[in-house]
């Protein structure tokens, strides 16, 4: 087996895994302990699936496989950053703002080659679509940087939408790479169509405004 089929081969496992205890993790009565074992191997597994994916997209270049990679990446280490301050005093340091830098980076990026080729196929809504997602995160991320956040338990909420984004990352990454419909933007902007509105239910449901 060469070097790239060892590494794609690690990148379907932790997309799978992923895949499948994410799922379980959203059925799950959430905060037991089922549910943070679980959420860890979900994390793993994801961070496995982003990581192989950039390494993937230098050696053959695929924008399918960088997308993947960077919005896995950003979703799934926010969402464990954002739990570090459930504990009251914590601080934000430069190696937490390290995934909101590098993902402004990359929206930056996606409007960019989205603007290019929006004209000449599909894929540049889909990448205008991302980053528009993006961004709406990164300015999240940095009002609740400078404490400026709407709602008192900001970081639960964050949690539970970027892990949500992960999940979605995994399905679209499934249904993109096994399922050949035409135009393609609606299979990868589908999972993000479905699952969105339990973001706003579950941020409706538990969010508790600042007083």
């Amino acid at each position: 087996m060469d070097l790239f089929r060892f590494i794609l081969a690690l990148h379907i496992l932790g997309g799978g895994i992923g895949l499948i205890s994410g799922t379980i993790v959203l059925i799950l009565k959430k905060g037991d302990k089922n549910h943070k074992k679980i959420g860890s191997i979900f994390f793993w597994g994801m961070n496995l699936a982003g990581l192989c994916s950039f390494v993937l997209a230098v050696m053959h270049p695929n924008r399918f496989l960088f997308i993947v990679g960077i919005f896995t990446l950003y979703m799934n280490l926010t969402a464990r950053i954002y739990l570090k301050f459930k504990r009251v005093g914590s601080e934000i340091n430069f190696i937490d703002s390290i995934p909101t830098i590098g993902m402004l980076l990359a929206a930056t990026f996606f409007v960019i080659d989205g603007v290019r080729t929006v004209t000449e196929d599909s894929f540049g809504w889909v990448l205008l679509s991302f980053a528009f997602i993006s961004l709406r995160f990164v300015i999240a991320d940095y009002m609740f940087f400078k404490g400026k956040s709407k709602f008192a338990n900001q970081w639960l909420l964050s949690h539970l939408q970027r892990m949500i984004g992960t999940y979605i990352a995994s399905i679209t990454a499934f249904l993109v790479v096994n399922i050949d419909f035409k135009p393609a933007f609606v299979i990868w902007l589908a999972p993000t169509v479905i699952l969105v509105p339990l973001i706003i239910y579950w941020s409706r449901k538990y969010g508790k405004l600042s007083v």
